[in-house]
Formats: C-alpha cells, structure tokens, sequence
C-alpha cells in the first residue's frame, strides 16, 4: 500500500512563503509522476503543480506560476512544493498525489491513483 504524507503547512502573512513536503512510502517512488493539488472552502479541488517521474519537466496552474516550484527528491522519496509571495486565495488545504509510472506531469485528476490526507495552508490579508 502507498502512502503520502503531507506536511509543512501553516499560516502565514501574505507575500510570505510556505515549503509544503510529500514523503512517500514505497521504493517504487522515483518510477511516477507526482503533482500537488489544492481545495478551498466551497470550491472544487484543482491543480497546482505537476511533475515528471525523473523531474525534468514541470507544469503548473496559471494561477501559480512564477510564484511556486515543485521539486522532487527521488533519494528522499519526497516530492516538494515551494510557495512564494502567497496570496489570500491561495488558501486552501494542498494535497499531493501520484501520478502515472514513468509519466509526465498533468493536471487532469483521474490521473493519480493515491493521494495524501492533505496539509492546510492559511494565508492572511
């Protein structure tokens, strides 16, 4: 069974920055893709970020570009997402997910099998 672990979360002042981490069980984690997903209140759960299971490709939600980066740590089994100048609406519980074995990174949801319980991110006006 694969598990993510989510953690790194918090609240924070905006313009302020967060550095979420995924760690994963399972020695297969360097094999898949790995993406960051978030829900705020009310609202249906989208893409943030996405990356290839070597990481040398990227893909990111408008929303976020230019401010956050997913990296990965295949060493570590970790997969992270730096969150700088946060916005107000960035709020949102952010989950990480796996994605397909040797994949690319991709926003569409169906295309992650297991995901983490999900770590809260407040950011303050």
């Amino acid at each position: 069974q694969v598990q993510l672990v989510e953690s790194g979360g918090g609240l924070v002042q905006a313009g302020g920055s967060l550095r979420l981490s995924c760690a994963t069980s399972g020695r297969t984690f360097s094999s898949y893709a790995m993406g960051w997903f978030r829900q705020a209140p009310g609202k249906e759960r989208e893409f943030v970020a996405a990356i290839s299971w070597l990481g040398g490709s990227t893909y990111y939600a408008d929303s976020v570009k230019g401010r956050f980066t997913i990296s990965r740590d295949n060493a570590r089994n970790t997969v992270y997402l730096q969150m700088n100048s946060l916005k107000p609406e960035d709020t949102a519980v952010y989950y990480c997910a796996r994605g397909g074995r040797k994949g690319m990174p991709t926003a569409v949801a169906a295309s992650y099998d297991y995901w983490g319980q999900g770590t809260q991110v407040t950011v303050s006006s």
